[in-house]
């Protein structure tokens, strides 16, 4: 349904010669670059199973998956989620070497437009309590603090110790 899409990016001092990124939906071969980033930009917690955190959005909305790949590394990622009613973003990350190049900004304009174009109306966010810099970013990109408190209920205990 999507193709990829090209975006050219500000001059990056660690990657001289880089100018573009390619941004697509996630593929099953991106699994394990994917799950790395995720690791490296301290996203998993004990209680997700990153795998199974994949292997579910496949199977609901896998167009909303995206992945940031400069010279076919994945660079960046975020998972994006449409209900009908709100739109949802989860796990946007970016290559910490190549933070403060405007990388997260594009994946999420791209995540936007997709979102924009099913008809959402509006995308929530949740960032942990204390993360200022994230906070910061998602500011600077136009979002709000909503002034909600957040709540949830896990319904499938994915590890035998959770309770």
């Amino acid at each position: 349904f999507w193709s990829s899409r090209v975006v050219k990016l500000k001059p990056v001092s660690c990657w001289p010669s880089l100018n573009s990124m390619q941004i697509r939906s996630f593929q099953c071969t991106d699994r394990a670059a994917v799950i790395d980033l995720w690791g490296r930009c301290e996203l998993l917690r004990p209680w997700n199973d990153p795998a199974l955190d994949i292997l579910r959005k496949q199977s609901v909305g896998a167009d909303l998956f995206l992945v940031g790949l400069i010279e076919r590394e994945v660079v960046a990622c975020v998972m994006g989620g449409y209900d009908g009613h709100r739109g949802w973003m989860n796990y946007l990350a970016v290559s910490p070497e190549l933070r403060q190049h405007g990388l997260g900004r594009l994946i999420v304009e791209e995540l936007e437009r997709r979102l924009k174009a099913v008809g959402c109306p509006k995308l929530n966010l949740q960032v942990r309590e204390g993360n200022k810099k994230v906070a910061q970013f998602y500011t600077s990109l136009g979002y709000r603090d909503d002034e909600v408190i957040s709540f949830g209920k896990r319904l499938i205990h994915d590890l035998p110790d959770e309770s």
